[in-house]
């Protein structure tokens, strides 16, 4: 489990990459203790929103823009995500949003290949300095539809993104040429993994055709000299008060907070495109 600092060498991996796993982000009780509330919470499941793919599968996704005093807050006011983000981004981080997604077994859908900032720019922000961690809380397998990514594809600079045909997403003409000359990289993790991606990282995932659900915490951060010049569905800076790293168990297994406030599907017009997973 790694609480300290990055080194040298993963933000080097990072900034070549556009990617860095980090093993046991979560260790086995933090991790477990916030699958029982995302399991529990009635609160993400009535909030839910329905992601549907090009095949008629669905992907629960629910999505808040501000940390609640909750268990899922904790983990992303905690030192050890945001001073990383910090290290990866080298400047102060405010949180973006988080989103909890829900994977179910033979039923949850597809990611086409998209850039977050590639959805993310329509919302005023002028720079890609923006990046996401994804937390493993089921295992994440090649079989129920672990994230994919194209290796240095944060160096493209921003894909056009909209709708192409049947497809919505990045510019499958540029996807396909990228494919082609960078490695795809599978990040299969155990309960408590973690990959942290830039915003210009190319990444999709398959459908969960397997008998196990698939459900992670994804949180995203923009820095604080990259504030939005216009509003929109997600918040400018905001200063984001940092938690030490014992304040997740501290929490419990305690869901979303009375009175947090969920994003509605009818407001995210990134919906119109995709939902950046």
């Amino acid at each position: 489990m790694q609480t300290g600092p990055l080194t040298d060498a993963q933000i080097a991996s990072f900034q070549q990459d556009g990617y860095l796993v980090i093993r046991g982000l979560l260790d086995p009780q933090e991790t477990e203790l916030t699958l029982r509330a995302a399991r529990q919470d009635e609160a993400i499941r009535i909030n839910a929103m329905e992601v549907i793919d090009t095949k008629g599968r669905t992907t629960n996704l629910s999505l808040w823009n501000h940390p609640g005093d909750d268990i899922y807050g904790a983990i992303c006011r905690s030192r050890r995500v945001v001073d990383s983000m910090e290290q990866l981004l080298g400047d102060e981080v405010y949180h973006y949003h988080s989103k909890l997604s829900a994977k179910e077994p033979k039923v949850g859908g597809a990611w086409e290949w998209h850039q977050d900032y590639g959805y993310w720019y329509e919302n005023g922000c002028l720079f890609p300095d923006l990046a996401s961690v994804f937390i493993a809380l089921d295992p994440a397998t090649r079989e129920n539809g672990c994230l994919q990514l194209l290796k240095g594809s944060h160096r493209m600079g921003r894909v056009e993104h909209g709708r192409f045909g049947s497809q919505s997403g990045a510019d499958p003409e540029r996807v396909d040429a990228a494919m082609q000359r960078l490695e795809k990289v599978y990040c299969e993790m155990a309960p408590g993994d973690a990959v942290f991606f830039h915003g210009n990282t190319l990444h999709s995932s398959d459908a969960n055709l397997s008998d196990k659900p698939r459900w992670g915490l994804i949180c995203c951060y923009n820095t604080r000299h990259n504030n939005p010049y216009k509003e929109s569905h997600h918040p400018s800076y905001t200063p984001l008060t940092k938690l030490d790293d014992g304040a997740i168990k501290a929490m419990g297994a305690c869901g979303s907070e009375l009175g947090k406030t969920f994003l509605d599907a009818n407001r995210d017009r990134t919906q119109g495109l995709s939902t950046d997973e």
